[in-house]
């Protein structure tokens, strides 16, 4: 074989490696799925940001594996100062690296259905929200009508007093026309007459303003206090041990938080959601434009009950209540709302 051949057969063989790498990476980019997650908070400061991070990892990780692919997901934590989220979710949008960006809190849709129109192809799973109609959003919230029912239902029958408090860290939608309004329905229907304090911290960080709100409320007579406001909940709790009254906790279990104190902890299976609504985003299987309600039928709320500390707090006949009236809204013989 001559010079010229031996050349022209090297530079044959080298642009099949080339063409036949360039088809490889074709075929590995085609899986590389970039997922962003906004955080409108803290991670360590908030086990129901936590369990979002958890689920979209899970999510990432078992897709990763069944099929071969590099997924990735990308935290990004916007902090507790709600004013700067537009922004900082915004920045996030305009680097166009991620199709979908994946949060969870109430107020995200009034953030990222503006920006929808700016960024058409932009992409938004949000859970703990609802937003219908909107080809670029997903959303899934939690059935808190039965959550807030349940809550001001146990904490009503443990109520000495029949006073009972909301200390929350904000206003928002959801606050006001369910959580609110549908744990005073459970505290009145367990007990007739029971009054509800509502009190706002207004932000979701102050423990020194959750404490004297829980102080205040507590001189009045009330005796439990569901606290729904972040970190400012470590004042209530410690006021509540102070004062030796309740708390009735949400959205995670708060049993270790101060055993003996805490009476019930409502919880939403966030972590358990998260991987699920992921794994259908990689799937290519979302709806877009949807809203979905998930509650105790689905297993995505539930009353912890068989944690020790509730069983060595509660006394059984209020226990037995209490879960008579989680499986009658298991079954769908009670529905709230």
């Amino acid at each position: 074989m001559n010079l010229k051949s031996k050349t022209n057969r090297i530079i044959c063989i080298t642009l099949a490696l080339i063409l036949t790498a360039t088809a490889f990476s074709g075929c590995s980019s085609s899986k590389e799925k970039k997922i962003a997650v906004f955080v409108p908070g803290i991670v360590a400061d908030s086990p129901v940001y936590s369990m979002l991070v958890d689920g979209v990892n899970a999510a990432v990780e078992e897709y990763n594996q069944a099929n071969g692919a590099n997924a990735a997901a990308d935290i990004f934590e916007a902090g507790t100062n709600q004013a700067e989220w537009n922004s900082k979710l915004t920045s996030i949008v305009s680097t166009g690296k991620y199709e979908v960006i994946i949060s969870s809190n109430p107020s995200l849709p009034d953030l990222a259905v503006p920006l929808t129109k700016t960024f058409p192809s932009q992409k938004f799973l949000l859970l703990d929200a609802t937003c219908e109609g909107n080809k670029s959003i997903s959303t899934v919230c939690y059935n808190q009508y039965e959550q807030a029912y349940v809550t001001g239902y146990i904490g009503s029958l443990m109520s000495k007093s029949h006073k009972m408090a909301l200390i929350a860290a904000q206003e928002y939608p959801v606050m006001n026309e369910i959580i609110y309004p549908f744990f005073v329905k459970g505290a009145q229907d367990a007990v007739s007459g029971t009054s509800v304090e509502f009190r706002i911290v207004g932000n979701w960080y102050d423990a020194t303003k959750g404490a004297e709100l829980a102080d205040s409320v507590a001189k009045i007579g009330v005796d439990v206090i569901l606290p729904i406001c972040g970190g400012a909940s470590q004042g209530v709790i410690s006021s509540a041990v102070n004062n030796g009254i309740y708390i009735t906790w949400f959205d995670n279990n708060g049993f270790d938080k101060a055993p003996g104190t805490i009476i019930s902890s409502t919880v939403m299976e966030q972590a358990k959601m998260t991987k699920e609504v992921t794994l259908e985003y990689l799937n290519g299987n979302t709806k877009w434009g949807t809203a979905r309600m998930s509650g105790m039928k689905e297993g995505f709320v539930n009353l912890v009950q068989d944690d020790e500390r509730y069983i060595n707090t509660v006394p059984e006949s209020i226990r037995k209540n209490v879960a008579a009236l989680v499986d009658d809204i298991k079954s769908g013989k009670k529905v709230i709302k």
